[in-house]
């Protein structure tokens, strides 16, 4: 039977939870990606990429950037999970060997040998020094257009575990051999992996809506491909051992060590401006009960049919997600642009004080030496 939760449990002390539980006190940033679980990542910088802006709330004097620069130095891999961004290595661990959906051709299996003697001759390789070595050509990408066929075979080499990203230099990934991998103490079998990585899902996204739940764990067919038949049963052990509760007709699933009811999670006077993918609004369903409104994520609607945004940053004051905000970096100033679900701004003097602290956390936080021109 699952674990009921002992307090009654309403729908505004989940959101409370939700909010509180993700945007802890800031630390350092191997702990906050280690207590985050993962960190999904994003090229589109507005004014920064998704991983920088999740993780600036997270970490103590945070930078657009640092996790780039301190890539190397961290215990923390690049690599697929539910969606692709950054994890502990531990966690990485967990979903190699990893067996592709799709086996090689010969033709592109002896390609993909060759190009690993050539990382392994060189160390650490650029995609250039790739294509301009073996001048792989171009190839139809995932969405129907072309690109550079040694790109596009080092991401496969690195999703099959062929190869690492060993670093970024000016937002390119460039490649390693991968690291041998320690022999475990005992062997772990997929039942047992599947539940420790339906456990970072749970930490990273609680208090997750049932339906929530089962695609996120479906998603693990990226990231674990080779327990895909495991995902159905995985669930349902989720929703055995985890604490749960119904509200407003909806089943909803919290790490058993929690309690959506602790007056711990009480939310201050605070504004903030989310990553599209912050785990506070990554759920677009959980979204649209927590708020009432629904957003969405608009860089890749024509610009003539979108309502908030190329960019739009979901604006956060207290618990609740009133608004959202346009922000660009031109000629060193900041501007923002901010738009309100109700048509306008609280009225609140601690809403107008807060909100000023946010940007200024903001500017802070982008002061890069870097000139960013206006479109």
């Amino acid at each position: 039977m699952p674990k009921l939760a002992t307090a009654p449990i309403t729908l505004a002390s989940l959101r409370r939870y939700a909010v509180a539980r993700t945007l802890f006190a800031p630390t350092a940033l191997g702990r906050a990606i280690e207590r985050l679980g993962f960190v999904q990542a994003d090229p589109i910088r507005a004014p920064a990429r998704a991983q920088d802006l999740t993780l600036r709330h997270r970490v103590k004097g945070y930078r657009a950037g640092d996790l780039e620069r301190r890539y190397p130095t961290l215990d923390i891999e690049e690599d697929f999970f539910v969606n692709y961004g950054f994890l502990p290595r531990a966690t990485q661990a967990l979903m190699h060997p990893r067996t592709a959906r799709t086996a090689w051709p010969a033709a592109r299996l002896k390609k993909a040998h060759a190009v690993l003697d050539f990382v392994r001759q060189h160390g650490v390789v650029h995609p250039r020094e790739v294509d301009a070595h073996f001048a792989h050509g171009s190839a139809r990408n995932w969405f129907g257009g072309s690109s550079n066929a040694s790109t596009q075979l080092l991401d496969d080499m690195h999703y099959r575990g062929m190869l690492r990203i060993a670093a970024r230099v000016s937002g390119v990934r460039t490649y390693a051999v991968s690291q041998p991998r320690e022999p475990l103490a005992a062997p772990v079998g997929p039942t047992e992996t599947m539940d420790a990585l339906v456990d970072v899902i749970v930490r990273k996204y609680a208090p997750l809506p049932e339906r929530t739940l089962g695609e996120l764990i479906s998603h693990l067919r990226g990231g674990a491909p080779q327990w895909a038949d495991q995902r159905q049963s995985a669930f349902q052990r989720a929703k055995l051992r985890l604490a749960s509760s119904r509200v407003d007709g909806v089943s909803w699933y919290w790490p058993a060590d929690e309690s959506p009811a602790s007056r711990r999670h009480a939310v201050g006077d605070v504004v903030r401006l989310l990553a599209p993918f912050d785990p506070v609004v990554w759920d677009r369903r959980r979204f649209e009960m927590f708020w009432a409104w629904a957003y969405r994520f608009e860089a890749y609607t024509p610009a003539a049919k979108r309502v908030r945004g190329y960019y739009a940053l979901p604006l956060l004051w207290r618990d609740q997600v009133i608004g959202w905000g346009n922000v660009a970096l031109c000629g060193g100033e900041l501007q923002v642009d901010l738009g309100y679900v109700s048509g306008k701004a609280p009225r609140e003097g601690a809403f107008g004080q807060a909100l000023e602290d946010e940007l200024a956390r903001l500017r802070s936080f982008l002061a890069l030496p870097v000139i960013h021109k206006c479109p």
